[in-house]
């Protein structure tokens, strides 16, 4: 299927890293559905993919984190008539002191990152597997690559669900069709603007939406974003416990 015909996807739409996958899809012609929960951010980024170039945006009002995913995501595919890329890329950060003690909070974090989101993978693969073809595009996060005191829960969250997405892709292999792990670094979005110091490492939305859309048509299963994110990831896990424990990473 041609780049112009894509049948895409996006649930969290209204993430700057979605938005700006998105608006690539627009430009080669995509079909795109939105999915979040702001109906008024939904319009407007619909709008304005439509401006693109995208042959249709259309968009759907729902929380992704409480929604029926599995039949959400049934109507959304009758209606687009197949879908060729579910990106997943709504989450929560948390805060890591609050979840630590406030059990409700930690749980919450959970539920939007892991238990939500894995329910909309495993309806999308089981589309996917039935079409044999198509790609699920899931964002993760190298934090789920160590646990770390500085984020752990959030990292816990991202690291269950990126062994989901690893085993969804090795389960799609055999079908034809595919399930990425997309694994950004730091990345300046809203939810990360309370960071008042980003350097060199830091990324723009652009750059990660890039490629995402790059990974959807090849690559995989794991995509560091940007690469060099691999290699950083690598030293820190192979770091002894010994040492690792006096840093405050």
């Amino acid at each position: 299927m041609t780049d112009a015909a894509k049948r895409i996807v996006i649930l969290g739409a209204t993430s700057a890293i979605a938005e700006a996958a998105a608006r690539r899809w627009a430009k080669a012609g995509g079909r795109l559905v939105l999915v979040g929960r702001n109906t008024e951010r939904l319009e407007a980024i619909a709008a304005d993919l439509a401006v693109r170039g995208a042959a249709a945006a259309t968009f759907v009002a729902l929380d992704c984190a409480s929604a029926d995913a599995e039949a959400e995501l049934a109507t959304i595919v009758a209606d687009l008539g197949g879908v060729d890329v579910v990106l997943v890329a709504y989450g929560v950060l948390g805060d890591q002191r609050t979840a630590e003690t406030t059990p409700q909070a930690a749980a919450e974090v959970f539920r939007t990152n892991f238990t939500s989101a894995a329910a909309w993978c495993l309806a999308a693969a089981n589309v996917l597997e039935r079409q044999r073809s198509g790609t699920l595009v899931v964002i993760g996060s190298v934090a789920g690559d160590r646990g770390r005191l500085s984020n752990y829960v959030y990292g816990a969250s991202k690291a269950g669900l990126g062994v989901l997405v690893q085993g969804i892709a090795h389960r799609l292999a055999q079908q034809g069709a595919r399930a990425v792990l997309i694994k950004p670094g730091f990345v300046d979005t809203p939810m990360t603007a309370a960071v008042a110091r980003k350097g060199l490492l830091w990324a723009k939305p652009a750059r990660i939406g890039a490629i995402i859309v790059k990974a959807a048509d090849k690559g995989g299963p794991v995509v560091y974003a940007p690469g060099i994110w691999r290699w950083i990831m690598l030293v820190i896990r192979l770091v002894p416990a010994s040492l690792f424990h006096r840093t405050k990473l």
